[in-house]
């Protein structure tokens, strides 16, 4: 869905999001603190690049919080593999490098979070998308 048609579809339905996360402990936060938020419903969890990948294809995902480094693959390969799917990518990572930010930013991601720093931003985000607020 372009932009426009998706912020109206989220608004009706629940917001699906995808963790792409190498520690389970962290998966499980995440899954546990954005599922307590209305309208947001967890679809799956992955932890390697081609899971990662597979499970965007396969499934109709709104929003994609991603992780740099994975068990097998890189977030990176991640947004490079995504094509003309185009779910919101929120990159969270613990490698909060400028240059990682701008290679990110250029390969589609629209929000770029530090785990260490901007964690507790991260269901203000969701609800801001869920909202059709920001893109």
């Amino acid at each position: 869905l372009r932009a426009a048609q998706r912020a109206h579809a989220m608004n009706d339905t629940a917001l699906r999001v995808l963790l792409v996360e190498d520690s389970p402990l962290l998966a499980e936060r995440l899954r546990e603190a954005l599922g307590q938020l209305a309208g947001v419903e967890i679809v799956g969890t992955a932890d390697t690049e081609q899971s990662a990948v597979s499970m965007i294809g396969n499934s109709q995902v709104d929003v994609v919080i991603l992780d740099l480094q994975l068990k097998v693959g890189t977030g990176f390969g991640v947004l490079q593999k995504l094509g003309t799917i185009r779910p919101i990518v929120i990159v969270l990572t613990n490698f909060a490098l400028p240059a990682y930010q701008q290679r990110a930013r250029e390969l589609g991601a629209e929000h770029f979070l530090d785990k260490s720093r901007d964690y507790e931003r991260l269901p203000g985000v969701i609800e801001a998308l869920r909202a059709g607020l920001v893109r």
